[in-house]
């Protein structure tokens, strides 16, 4: 499968490669290139640097899609131990844009739910490209409530271009799914973090995004709608999603400075698709922390507190 490079990072690529060839060369060749290779190095490094410290937001939204960005089962595999996954939402089937299950998060006892996109045709498939149904929300509204009755916190990962539009999705009461998740979310008597870790668009967003702390990757974004969806209604072009994406203020940046997101976890330089392992470290670090303050409050001053901070979303004084 070919690599994925973006516009802005080819030169990175190119300079990279050059690198392996002269290693390469070096080792066919016997003759000493370490002078060379670490100028290149060095240049490298401050090209990476400079290119990843002047995003754009449309920029972060196209790292936020990288096909080969960690998804939800990645930082699973990474951070949670004794993981077993549950299945179904016990009323028409198991959909697999959505996972879930309980493990330990160094030593404590979480609840993990959260969209899984493929990393191919065949995974898409199965997984509806990461766009859940009904019975995706109704399962996770099932462990949630399950977490609750064993007194577990909840961690949610979001990554979803929405919710599935189709036809069926509708017939079984899509709307309703992911505004009951709404309503019995913002009253779950436990913990629960949520945590952006690529897209995050509108209610398919939502259905599993309401808790006690947003917490969202550096080059991730969340908003009602896509860029390209806002182009297309508002520019009547949805080419011009770039334009949309820095009128809109999607990126985590602005969720912070909005006031929605509570707190960002930085990638490592260059962006999660390139470090799997030390982005997996930040990540279950910052969870570890949240958890801790979490679970030292009493149920009433969590929901309490939790009350205040979905209210206060969209609230402004001038």
């Amino acid at each position: 499968m070919a690599k994925i490079i973006l516009d802005f990072e080819k030169k990175i690529y190119d300079l990279e490669a050059r690198i392996g060839e002269l290693k390469t060369s070096s080792e066919l060749s016997g003759y000493s290139v370490d002078a060379e290779v670490e100028s290149l190095s060095q240049k490298l490094n401050e090209l990476i640097r400079e290119t990843f410290s002047n995003l754009s937001r449309w920029q972060r939204v196209q790292l936020a899609r990288h096909p080969d960005r960690p998804y939800t089962l990645d930082y699973i595999q990474r951070i949670i131990t004794d993981w077993v996954e549950l299945h179904g939402d016990r009323q028409f089937g198991d959909d697999k844009s959505i996972i879930g299950g309980i493990g330990l998060l160094d030593g404590m006892g979480v609840m993990i739910i959260g969209h899984q996109k493929g990393r191919n045709v065949k995974e898409n498939m199965k997984r509806n490209y990461g766009m859940p149904h009904p019975e995706g929300y109704r399962k996770a509204l099932r462990l949630m409530k399950m977490a609750e009755k064993l007194k577990k916190p909840v961690i949610t990962i979001i990554d979803t271009p929405g919710a599935y539009p189709g036809i069926e999705a509708e017939e079984r009461g899509q709307s309703e799914a992911i505004a009951r998740n709404l309503l019995e979310m913002s009253r779950l008597r436990t913990p629960v973090i949520n945590m952006v870790i690529g897209e995050g668009a509108s209610g398919g967003a939502l259905g599993i995004g309401i808790g006690d702390r947003l917490l969202m990757l550096e080059n991730t974004w969340y908003s009602v709608i896509s860029p390209e969806g806002c182009a297309s209604i508002l520019l009547r072009d949805a080419s011009k999603a770039k334009e949309a994406a820095e009128a809109m203020r999607v990126t985590a940046q602005d969720m912070l400075e909005l006031g929605v997101a509570d707190r960002i976890i930085e990638e490592p330089l260059g962006g999660a698709h390139r470090h799997y392992d030390e982005t997996a470290l930040r990540v279950r670090q910052v969870l570890s922390e949240e958890l801790k303050q979490l679970t030292r409050l009493s149920t009433e001053e969590l929901l309490k507190r939790r009350y205040k901070k979905i209210a206060a979303i969209g609230v402004y004084s001038e």
